[in-house]
């Protein structure tokens, strides 16, 4: 019977690759949803919050988890103010605009990184690693950006950030791995470094284009640091910016008049609360709309290649 049991497990393989039993799917499944609850209550309280009055929010004492007093008063507040919906579209214009410098210059410079005859390509690449440990700090970066005129312009939103080595190195590594024979392939065919970046290296990496792609938006549309520094006109703020000062910090909303308890609009009250979780749920909708379009291209992108080297 031993024998039989022996010469069975030997040709089912090892236990770690064998189908989990009902008990191990179940735990699975309980995880799954913890995990998904504890992403998900926090920002079904937000977008709850930013729907509710003053009343449902004392009620509930701070945020509202069960639906009641909804109005769209606070969103109505917040579209018709002029300093939020500028910042708004300064956010987008600023993500939009960096992400796609970004990823020229990263992608050009990763791409020259990764041909072994390129000129100093070896240099080049210890230069950039050491930046990763060792930087001037923020004040030589004050000064530096100040002299060259940036103080109160918004290209300071972008070009102190414009480049990222590590988003570099990611890229250097995929585009190193790229299949040699599709490399020897379009040079046969009479292909520049230009032609065989644009038609064969950037189609076979479309998984690593996309999620540096997502790291750069990401990083460009939560930045208010920088806007701190740089922009002291609140005219000029980024949507993030308005965040942290009128969130965080818990200061009075230009053109909302209201307070810690309130405003009346109507015959509905405007809570303070209400207003900043509207604000925080404006800055999650472009992220959580854009993800599962990148998410659908990452799979796609992982099938693409003809050859796998």
């Amino acid at each position: 019977m031993s024998v039989n049991v022996q010469a069975r497990r030997r040709h089912q393989g090892p236990v770690w690759e064998e189908p989990p039993g009902p008990a191990a799917k179940a735990g699975k499944g309980i995880v799954l949803v913890l995990v998904v609850a504890v992403i998900l209550v926090p920002l079904y309280s937000i977008v709850l919050t930013s729907f509710s009055n003053q009343a449902a929010i004392n009620e509930a004492g701070g945020l509202v988890t069960v639906p009641k007093g909804l109005t769209l008063e606070a969103y109505r507040q917040i579209f018709t103010n002029q300093l939020v919906t500028h910042s708004l579209l300064v956010s987008l214009v600023i993500t939009v605009v960096g992400t796609v410098l970004s990823m020229v210059v990263s992608v050009l410079c990763a791409y020259g990184l990764s041909r072994r005859g390129s000129f100093a390509h070896r240099s080049i690449l210890m230069f950039l690693v050491v930046t990763m440990f060792f930087s001037g700090g923020l004040i030589p970066s004050f000064l530096v950006v100040t002299a060259l005129g940036g103080y109160g312009q918004y290209w300071t939103m972008i070009l102190p950030l414009a480049v990222s080595v590590f988003n570099i190195l990611v890229l250097r590594a995929f585009f190193s791995s790229t299949a040699p024979e599709l490399i020897d392939a379009a040079r046969i065919d009479g292909a520049g470094e230009w032609r065989t970046l644009w038609s064969v290296v950037m189609p076979t990496s479309r998984p690593v284009l996309a999620v540096i792609t997502l790291f750069y938006a990401v990083g460009y549309w939560n930045s208010f640091f920088n806007a701190l520094l740089y922009l002291p006109d609140n005219g000029k703020w980024p949507l993030q910016m308005i965040l942290y000062t009128y969130t965080l910090q818990g200061s009075a909303m230009p053109g909302t008049g209201t307070t810690g308890t309130g405003q009346y609009a109507g015959h509905q009250q405007i809570a303070h609360l209400s207003l900043q979780m509207a604000v925080v749920t404006l800055t999650l909708i472009p992220i959580v709309l854009a993800y599962p379009f990148v998410q659908r291209h990452f799979t796609k992108g992982m099938l693409t290649g003809a050859i796998k080297g």
